[in-house]
């Protein structure tokens, strides 16, 4: 049994969690704080970030979103999620890797450093400078993903993919946070209602973080 190590609001953790859902593969959570900087968890991870996976068995440990994914692409049969040509699976990348970095800096990290890491390890109030930074940083980048979208069934082509699977496990924790304005992002509101309507996300909109109260709609599938 595969052992993933990872807390509530990590979109990395979430994405993989989701692929895993889509294939089909079992696993146990492990809730990780990485901010608390285990013993334990360093050694897995020297990084101290998640998600980790871990196969106790095999002693087989693996790190980082990326490789993790990159692996059951690899070797489970189950549903591709980098397939088509050499320049469809391009794509699927390189939109993995928008939702990763771009997405992630200036949306969903600032987000969670004002929102969550600040309220739990820090007992501070959040800056609401930086709040509306990211709010309008996602309003834009919403724009893209409506365009993507208005051009193709999924994000990166005909088919669900990974860049699907990495772009709703950001905006699910964005929108987790409150930082997401549906308002204006139609194309979006309905490819993410289709992604939480599926049961690789549902576990994802029933957990909650301690003292972090997300939006009424936030489990919401026809929000």
């Amino acid at each position: 049994m595969w052992l993933l190590y990872q807390f509530p609001l990590c979109p990395f953790s979430r994405k993989v969690r989701l692929m895993m859902g889509e294939k089909g593969i079992g696993y146990e959570l492990v809730r990780e704080n990485p901010w608390e900087r285990r013993d334990e968890f360093i050694d897995l991870n020297p990084a101290g970030l998640t998600p980790v996976l871990v196969e106790k068995e095999r002693h087989e440990v693996i790190s980082y979103s990326s490789a993790i994914c990159e692996f059951f692409e690899e070797t489970a049969d189950t549903l591709p999620m980098i397939s088509g040509t050499a320049i469809n699976r391009a794509e699927i990348r390189r939109l993995t890797a928008w939702f990763d970095e771009q997405f992630f800096a200036q949306v969903t990290a600032p987000l969670m450093h004002e929102r969550m890491e600040k309220r739990l390890v820090h007992r501070a109030a959040p800056d609401a400078t930086v709040l509306r930074t990211a709010m309008r940083s996602a309003n834009q980048l919403l724009d893209y993903i409506d365009w993507l979208l208005d051009h193709r069934n999924w994000l990166a082509g005909s088919a669900l993919s990974l860049a699907d699977l990495a772009g709703a496990a950001q905006i699910s924790v964005a929108d987790y946070l409150g930082g997401i304005d549906w308002r204006g992002h139609v194309a979006t509101k309905n490819w993410y209602s289709g992604l939480k309507s599926r049961p690789s996300f549902r576990p994802l909109l029933s957990e909650r973080m301690e003292v972090i109260t997300p939006p009424a709609h936030y489990d919401i599938v026809d929000f």
